[in-house]
């Protein structure tokens, strides 16, 4: 009776080891399977996002061409065509008259200004079309 005690319980303590194994396996298994399965759905997120992205990108560019073609005509007619009187003044004092103005004898004429006043009389002459 004693053998066969013995012998069951070998038995029992083989099958014990032999489940405990089993259930590693499983348990591996399930952890292979479960990030196969994040993965998967890691790169379905990451097609949605760069489908998002690229439909604001088509947005913003024809956005951007839009806003383009609007201001095509503005540039092209601005809407002041005048010069101030003080830049008349100061650009009379220097010999230089209404119509196109040389930009070399407009550079001379501006000489004696600060960089931001230069380029303040540039802009104020672009605007309004005098500049050759």
């Amino acid at each position: 009776m004693e053998n066969e005690e013995k012998t069951m319980g070998e038995r029992l303590e083989a099958a014990t080891t032999l489940l405990e194994r089993t259930l590693n396996w499983l348990e591996e298994r399930q952890n292979v399977l479960t990030g196969e399965v994040e993965r998967i759905s890691a790169t379905v997120e990451q097609s949605r996002r760069e489908s998002e992205l690229a439909e604001k990108l088509a947005a913003a560019e024809r956005e951007l061409s839009e806003m383009k073609a609007a201001a095509a005509p503005a540039a092209l007619n601005p809407l002041r065509r005048t010069v101030p009187a003080a830049t008349s003044e100061m650009l009379a004092k220097h010999g230089i008259g209404d119509g196109p103005v040389d930009v070399r004898t407009l550079d001379a004429a501006l000489a004696g200004l600060s960089l931001e006043q230069r380029i303040a009389v540039k802009t104020q002459l672009l605007r309004a079309g005098t500049i050759a």
